[in-house]
């Protein structure tokens, strides 16, 4: 069957553009959250698919009446839950380009474009977020586009076991040793769950991974703490393989020490992966720079261009310090990828720093979200949810009714509600203050859990949301906290 003609895509591509657009316009008019009940959306297809063509019409019908409805609305101006995922009409017009050329990026050769515009990409961003000369092509290491923080952390990983398993033996230079169940990585509690899988996917086993304990009255990693283990460890026999400092975890926006925790790890050879998926890129911001103190000593740095900066999924920016790192530990060459390019050593393969073969041009949409607004832009992006964040804060201080449960960490605040009647009534008015706004559609917000409290979190990040979303917000928290404390005094 024929592909559609280029007059019929035309026709058809702006009535899809018009739905975005009217979606957009009217997603702040929708519940936040789906409303549907498991199930709902499988009922509400045809179990049988189609044998016969059907108009975009139709198509666009179902999606209006169970698609939108089965929906959690990631880009309305009320979603305050996890961490933004800013989805830009502008990075979608780079996603259609993308998209439009249609370009499997495995190989230099496949698409020389494809691979050339993300490496001036990443080494403009590298200098843009203060990452330093090391850490560009230029300077002997470079960045690439991965899909996700947690494929960054999987790469960073297999690169680490790979250099470790290069061990020096006297009289025998450098031997390949394999896994063995020695390997040890590091992180603290706070750290994404997507590092504990990096290591399960790696087949290292639960046992391999060290929780190392924060320094005193925070949920920063001790470098103390971490010197600590390595050194017991390495006492043991066996294998520290790597450290993952994080910058902004996902619970409470936790800081670790990056130069404390490199220092340390250098006396062991232990490869330091920077995780700043979601904090990272308030680096472009020159008075956030110090979030990146100490990271010209690490091996990684991954921050995500799909939660922060205005670029739809998926768009995770890993850098390395050394080039050969990544393909050192995945470069697998059947004699069909052979081409002379790639035999000259000349060129970057941009399938060798990821675990899959193929990829998309991703650099197109991250390009064109620079490209309209600018790093100015940018920056001002980041700061007005950083102001918005700490005027939250302050009435969560001057309230009585609430607390802070850490300190803001950028444009994250987490709280809980006070009642007067100790920890665990406090932990129950949270938990039902959370769930009854979460109910009303009106916003969505998450939780963690602090020293065994339950904490509500308020993540500012969406690109609509301005001042009078987050003014709705906190006059939402004060009717629902004084709701429920009057519903348990009645029950009392």
């Amino acid at each position: 069957m024929p592909d559609l003609d280029p007059e019929e895509f035309r026709r058809l591509g702006h009535q899809l553009v018009d739905w975005v657009a009217d979606y957009r316009a009217g997603v702040a008019d929708l519940p936040v959250r789906s409303e549907v009940a498991p199930g709902w959306v499988r009922s509400q297809l045809p179990a049988e698919l189609p044998e016969e063509p059907r108009p975009l019409d139709a198509l666009l019908a179902e999606v209006d009446r169970v698609v939108v409805p089965g929906t959690t609305h990631w880009q309305h101006p009320s979603f305050f839950g996890y961490f933004p995922a800013n989805a830009s009409l502008t990075s979608l017009l780079g996603d259609m380009l993308s998209t439009g050329l249609g370009v499997q990026g495995m190989l230099w050769s496949t698409s020389p474009a494809c691979t050339e515009v993300e490496q001036v990409l990443l080494d403009g961003l590298a200098g843009a977020l203060g990452l330093g000369p090391e850490f560009t092509f230029a300077g002997g290491g470079g960045g690439s586009i991965q899909d996700s923080a947690s494929s960054s952390a999987l790469v960073a990983l297999l690169a680490a076991l790979h250099r470790s398993s290069k061990t020096r033996a006297s009289g025998e230079g450098w031997r390949e040793t394999g896994v063995d169940g020695t390997e040890r990585i590091y992180v603290t509690a706070e750290t994404h769950s997507s590092l504990a899988k990096a290591v399960r996917v790696a087949g290292l086993g639960a046992r391999a991974l060290r929780i190392v304990d924060p320094s005193p009255g925070s949920l920063a990693m001790s470098p103390a703490a971490l010197a600590a283990a390595l050194a017991a460890d390495a006492a043991a026999g066996l294998r520290p393989i790597l450290v993952c400092p994080t910058v902004g975890t996902t619970g409470t926006g936790a800081i670790d020490p990056v130069r404390a925790v490199a220092e340390v790890a250098r006396e062991h050879g232990v490869w330091v992966h920077v995780d700043a998926a979601w904090a990272g890129v308030a680096a472009l911001c020159p008075e956030f720079r110090d979030l990146l103190d100490g990271v010209e000593l690490v091996d990684s740095f991954c921050t995500n261009a799909h939660k922060w900066l205005l670029t739809a999924f998926d768009a995770s920016l890993l850098w390395v310090r050394d080039a050969t790192a990544l393909p050192g530990a995945l470069s697998i060459t059947p004699e069909y990828l052979r081409n002379a390019a790639t035999d000259s050593g000349d060129v970057v393969d941009y399938r060798d720093w990821q675990v899959s073969l193929g990829r998309r041009f991703r650099a197109l949409k991250l390009w064109t979200v620079v490209h309209s607004y600018g790093l100015a832009g940018l920056r001002a992006h980041v700061r007005e949810h950083v102001a918005l964040a700490a005027a939250f804060a302050d009435r969560v201080r001057e309230d009585p009714g609430f607390a802070l449960a850490v300190e803001p960490s950028l444009a994250l605040v987490c709280l809980r509600v006070v009642t007067g009647g100790g920890d665990a009534a406090d932990d129950a008015a949270s938990r039902r203050v959370l769930e009854h706004i979460n109910a009303s559609g009106a916003a969505l917000l998450t939780h963690t859990v602090v020293d065994g409290r339950y904490v509500i979190r308020v993540a500012i990040g969406s690109m609509a949301t301005t001042k009078e979303h987050v003014d709705a917000l906190w006059a939402q928290l004060v009717a629902t906290a004084a709701q429920v404390r009057a519903e348990v005094a009645a029950a009392g």
